[in-house]
């Protein structure tokens, strides 16, 4: 009876997920059968049909978008772009959000009251809104145009900084860092040795979020740069939409490259996001 019911009741659990997850699958499926298509054979909802295997035209399928994403459309620059911004990008805000958490949770210093509540108070402001005076801010500094002034804007997010914060208070006890200094450890080595190794859970994970952020980006790139040859992979497949037609199957191809390195580095640090999320959860 017990096996029966564990049966039942693990049924019950993993049928609305199965369903959940057949109803978000749909659309990456739609998506990887679009970028083998040709242009007249987008009449049908997935694969062709036709006389082969399953019912499935076979012959149809190519993969000419691909060659032509790369040949015609020059998309390896783009593509170079987007890890480039998104790596320098995760590194050095997970480095400074980080080291200002820290600062926030460790130290007592003269204002760090009034610093925390702005920083709790930049959270609640929308990201566009800011898009005007960066840009203002960007063009006295000559900064328009350079990656420079794409990534500077987000080296030190608020929300890095509180994320870190927190993470620091559960993660990093006042005890180690006093005996560390009372053997004369100094502070920036105390923050490279102790508290980074502590807080690697937080750091897998925030670094995730970040490369995800700035390789989905595409607002920012459109405001602050004009140099097409800049342009990361979001603006770049933006560029491929025509105005009379719509080469769908070019487009799925971009899709899928954009989308199949950030699947692989989820898949890849898929227990370091996970652990990093759940830090400072349950305690004991």
């Amino acid at each position: 009876m017990s096996a029966a019911r564990n049966a039942t009741k693990s049924t019950l659990t993993h049928a609305p997920l199965l369903a959940a997850a057949a109803i978000t699958l749909i659309p990456i499926a739609w998506m990887l059968c679009a970028a083998v298509k040709s242009g007249e054979d987008f009449k049908w909802l997935f694969l062709p049909r036709g006389d082969g295997f399953l019912g499935i035209a076979w012959d149809h399928l190519t993969f000419s978008n691909f060659t032509r994403l790369f040949g015609e459309a020059h998309m390896g620059s783009a593509i170079l772009n987007s890890f480039f911004v998104s790596s320098v990008s995760a590194v050095v805000a997970t480095l400074a959000c980080a080291a200002g958490g820290f600062a926030l949770a460790r130290y007592r210093f003269r204002g760090r009251g009034p610093i925390t509540v702005l920083v709790l108070g930049a959270l609640i402001i929308p990201p566009p809104l800011l898009l005007a005076p960066t840009y203002e801010l960007l063009y006295h500094l000559s900064l328009l145009d350079t990656f420079t002034g794409l990534l500077l804007p987000g080296i030190a997010p608020a929300f890095g900084v509180f994320l870190f914060r927190q993470a620091t208070i559960q993660s990093v006890p006042r005890e180690l860092l006093e005996a560390a200094r009372i053997d004369g450890c100094g502070e920036l080595r105390a923050f490279f040795v102790i508290v980074l190794p502590l807080l690697r859970p937080m750091i897998g994970a925030f670094m995730l979020i970040t490369f995800l952020m700035w390789w989905n980006n595409f607002i920012s790139p459109q405001v602050i740069l004009q140099d097409p040859q800049k342009f990361p992979l979001a603006v770049a497949i933006s560029q491929l939409k025509g105005v009379y037609y719509q080469d769908y199957g070019l487009q799925m191809a971009a899709t899928v490259v954009s989308v199949a390195p950030v699947m692989i580095l989820f898949l890849l640090l898929q227990k370091e996001f996970i652990a990093g999320l759940t830090a400072g959860a349950v305690k004991g």
